[in-house]
């Protein structure tokens, strides 16, 4: 069975109404008459054969139909608009948008934008951070690093890295008089907690051979990597954190590591992702390999 498509402009009077509940807004929107609204949307039922609209008390509501059917033909839209948008667009002007989480921006992606710039300054990068996963084709996200296995449904997935986590302290707190020589010794120092991570450090402790009890211990808790390690730096505690939230920092000092135990995250680690789509557009292909190639070779997940 053959189904016509209904009219464009039908269809996007549909979607402007419904956005906005009332013929008025939308026409206002779309620039034409009331009547012109109320028009198309009466031959769009027509060619549909379902109601999308009644009123109620002078207030325009959506029908069941019309409730299932909007969230596919604003998604229709989007998608047209973005494709319009590259077509019309020159590469060389193209906004690169990179979703992930505030940390891993803040301690680790951030330092990388300065090279890559300076090696393509015809892409300019916008950086989105969130906790969420975030909906790539409704949000205009272009790319995306995510921690996790791999395997998100019509996304393409291409290894990073992964972590191993480790105690974190500042310098001075070395120079103490509470030594600092053995996981017992965490007993007597403050141990700084991430929320979204309460049970790493008693994982820790359990591989590093230290006594469990001690992450039970009342501490401080932050529910931002970044937040916890600069109390670690403050001097406030001993914080746990991944590789790459502090590899510049103990580079440049501001952190030590007191112990030489690292615990591999082996459940999972982080992926540079894209829609399948457009995972292979120039600028998201050139980003995508300028990062891998910014983090070296580290070993590949098991699988």
């Amino acid at each position: 069975m053959t189904v016509h498509l209904p009219s464009l402009n039908g269809l996007r009077a549909f979607e402007a109404a419904a956005r906005h509940l009332s013929f008025t807004l939308a026409a206002a929107e779309l620039n034409v008459t009331q009547a012109a609204i109320s028009h198309q949307i009466k031959r769009l039922e027509e060619q549909l054969n379902v109601q999308l609209f009644v009123r109620q008390n002078r207030a325009l509501v959506l029908t069941r139909a019309a409730q299932d059917y909007l969230p596919a033909v604003r998604a229709a839209f989007d998608d047209l608009k973005r494709a319009t948008e590259r077509l019309v667009k020159p590469e060389r002007q193209r906004v690169l948008t990179v979703s992930t989480i505030s940390s891993l921006a803040a301690k680790w992606l951030v330092p990388r934008l300065i090279p890559f710039h300076e090696a393509h300054p015809d892409i300019e990068v916008r950086i989105s951070t969130t906790m969420r996963p975030v909906d790539f084709r409704a949000e205009g996200i272009d790319l995306g690093i995510r921690y996790g296995t791999g395997r998100w449904p019509g996304l393409r997935a291409d290894w990073l890295m992964q972590d191993s986590w480790f105690p974190v302290c500042s310098p001075a707190l070395l120079q103490g008089t509470k030594p600092l020589r053995t996981p017992a010794d965490l007993a007597n120092h403050t141990l700084i907690h991430v929320e979204p991570y309460r049970e790493a450090w008693a994982r820790w402790l359990e591989a590093a051979g230290g006594p469990v009890e001690i992450a039970e211990r009342r501490g401080l808790t932050f529910d931002l990597v970044m937040v916890a390690l600069q109390a670690a730096i403050d001097g406030a505690g001993v914080a746990l954190s991944g590789t790459s939230f502090v590899e510049l920092d103990l580079a440049a000092g501001r952190l030590v590591a007191p112990f030489d135990f690292a615990l591999p995250h082996k459940e999972g680690g982080f992926y540079v992702v894209a829609p399948e789509e457009t995972a292979d557009q120039p600028a998201v292909a050139t980003f995508r390999q300028w990062l891998i190639s910014s983090v070296g070779p580290r070993p590949s997940p098991v699988r």
